[in-house]
């Protein structure tokens, strides 16, 4: 009987990073309803964050509206860029979509109109999310480890780039 701690047992792992990543969290998301919530509720709470953090109000020395956001978005796509290069663009292209959602909706509708739509689709998604881990019987992913709050949105779209046959 061969007893490797987990530390041991990680060190002998030679996936890269990403590819640990997603399959840690493909393991708490095997149930086809649980998979379908994600890839519908995932996203959604990645552009109710953006929109959160966009009408975060900005002292007007520092910028403008939008600029936590922004940040935000920067640092993210850094980390997601470490990982893997093909995944960071497409996270960068769909972030970029939902800032300028964000930016339409904020000088269309207002800062108010934006914040409770925000407020909205994050709390309707997460309990989507958590009906998605009743029907799966796993706890999510993110509280074993707060970096699975990244993964997420890379585990939706690397799925996509799978079937489409796109290396990443």
């Amino acid at each position: 009987m061969n007893s490797v701690s987990p530390e041991a047992d990680e060190a002998l792992d030679t996936r890269r990073p990403i590819d640990r990543l997603l399959g840690n969290y493909s393991e708490d998301h095997r149930n086809p309803a649980n998979q379908l919530i994600h890839r519908i509720c995932v996203p959604l709470i990645v552009w109710s964050v953006t929109a959160l953090l966009f009408v975060v109000p900005v002292p007007a020395m520092l910028g403008r509206p939008g600029l936590w956001c922004g940040m935000a978005t920067a640092l993210a796509i850094g980390y997601y860029f470490r990982l893997s290069r093909v995944l960071a663009l497409v996270m960068f292209a769909a972030l970029a979509a939902m800032i300028a959602l964000d930016w339409w909706v904020y000088w269309t509708y207002g800062p108010a109109t934006l914040l409770w739509l925000g407020v909205g689709v994050f709390v309707v998604a997460w309990i989507a999310q958590f009906v998605g881990h009743e029907l799966e019987g796993k706890r999510p992913s993110f509280l074993t480890d707060l970096v699975y709050l990244l993964v997420g949105p890379l585990w939706v779209w690397a799925k996509l780039l799978r079937k489409l046959g796109v290396a990443y």
